[in-house]
């Protein structure tokens, strides 16, 4: 049987396994939130025990702290920050309370109880460190965890998502250059239509992923201004002047970004604005990557029944009872990712509306949670796709020049000459005779002004 001692709070009393570093509300909350058995994700963690201790060192350089205690409280934030301790100590359940009261305090009752174990205390006493008094002073729930939020997200998208689309951009500004001679059969409604070049449709996908960029920076300079010095409503009760921008300005230093706090801080605690844009700018991203993996998807089918037009690396065998099948894996992992990340935007919005009611949003733990797992698996889907099916990637040019010279399409170059009408016959006789338009038109003995070759080269019609 496990060990355990008692500790009491309003409530009443309660046992506590021996040598876990949290505390009784924890315990509470592990009793009344056995919910999913999902943690909060790792980083959150360190995120909350980064603002914690820049509100540690706001507290003493206020002097609302001592030294004596703050010293032991740096000393066991940094083990967490530092060398990755106790982070086992942080078990409850992603579903708990809205404002992320428990996990707040969860961080309040280990670097408590770390505290005073190095002050030679036993765990459990809240003496001389006090979870509320000392780790939680001048903080609340509502304000610390918006803004540990934005600073979790920060780091996922400064560190993952934004490099893993940058290499994205880089790989398809290859594929552009590399195709840029290539010229290929055109589609609109999935029907032929006319020449376009292979570069193009790649500096679509490219185009699209540049302004993705653009918008996850704009949420970025969004995410640097939090709420913290606003406590429980956003008045500011209970934290000392100053407090709020010396956190801001620890924050700035532990993460190298200009966080600033906002000017209306209840803003930042009674409704999400910034995470619904970040988790927006995710979907619209996720929509992108969904249209360049289905187009490769589509233009690589085949190889003998299909379009064919690209060559899909043979990364592993597609089938287990047809010999010989290759698939299109990496761009049916992406979409499946992205249809994750579309899931999570439909959570985010709809904690964001039915959560944010007067002075609180109550939904903060299942907002975060879908958004840092929509930007992980977008960040990893996003690489894997560049790694194994872009970077390998190769135009069947036999098969695309084929499609082209049998092209229907190609006839609109002869339009400006012969009239919109007689390009249209000679289309529909081309189409019944399984003729090309030039043996058409021949046959057709239809005079043309000008060379034929000329009007019929696709080059010259993109």
């Amino acid at each position: 049987m496990t060990k355990t001692r008692t500790e009491k709070d309003v409530l009443g009393e309660l046992e506590v396994p021996i040598d876990a570093y949290w505390g009784i509300s924890t315990q509470r909350a592990l009793t009344n939130f056995k919910i999913s058995g999902r943690r909060l994700p790792e980083n959150f963690i360190l995120a909350l025990a980064t603002v914690k201790k820049a509100c540690l060192l706001a507290n003493m350089d206020l002097g609302m702290i001592p030294t004596e205690l703050g010293n032991p409280i740096q000393k066991a934030v940094d083990e967490i920050l530092k060398d990755r301790k106790m982070l086992d100590q942080f078990p409850i359940d992603v579903f708990q309370t809205g404002s992320g009261t428990q996990t707040n305090m969860n961080m309040n009752e280990v670097l408590a109880n770390r505290a005073n174990e190095i002050l030679g205390q036993p765990r459990g006493k809240k003496a001389p460190v006090h979870p509320n008094d000392h780790v939680n002073l001048g903080q609340s729930s509502n304000d610390v965890i918006p803004t540990t939020m934005h600073i979790a997200a920060l780091e996922l998208i400064i560190n993952e998502l934004m490099p893993s689309l940058e290499k994205l951009i880089l790989g398809l500004d290859e594929k552009v250059t590399e195709f840029r001679e290539i010229v290929k059969v055109g589609r609109t409604h999935l029907q032929d239509a006319v020449p376009i070049p292979l570069s193009m449709e790649f500096d679509v996908y490219k185009t699209q992923m540049v302004n993705n960029m653009a918008d996850l920076q704009a949420a970025r300079d969004e995410l640097v201004v939090v709420p913290i010095g606003g406590t429980a409503l956003g008045t500011g009760i209970n934290a000392p002047k100053g407090f709020a921008e010396k956190v801001a300005t620890y924050l700035s230093k532990f993460t190298s970004l200009p966080i600033r706090t906002q000017s209306v801080k209840a803003e930042g605690i009674s409704s999400h604005r910034a995470m619904v844009r970040l988790s927006s700018s995710l979907r619209l991203l996720a929509l992108s990557c969904i249209k360049m993996a289905n187009d490769i998807r589509w233009m690589g089918s085949g190889p003998r029944a299909g379009l064919g037009e690209l060559i899909l690396p043979q990364n592993e065998p597609g089938s287990s009872i047809m010999p010989g099948k290759i698939n299109p894996t990496q761009s049916e992992a992406l979409i499946q990712v992205c249809a994750q990340v579309i899931g999570h935007d439909a959570v985010v919005s709809f904690a964001e509306s039915h959560g944010s009611i007067l002075d609180l949003n109550m939904s903060k733990p299942v907002i975060i949670v879908n958004i840092l797992d929509a930007i992980t698996i977008l960040s990893n889907g996003i690489q894997s796709f560049r790694l194994h099916c872009l970077s390998g990637l190769k135009a069947n040019e036999s098969v695309i020049k084929s499609q082209l010279e049998r092209s229907l399409m190609i006839v609109t170059g002869l339009t400006p000459v012969i009239g919109y009408d007689k390009a249209g016959e000679v289309a529909r006789r081309a189409y019944e005779t399984g003729q090309t338009v030039r043996e058409t038109i021949e046959e057709m003995r239809i005079e043309i002004e000008g060379d034929l070759d000329d009007l019929l080269d696709s080059r010259k019609m993109v």
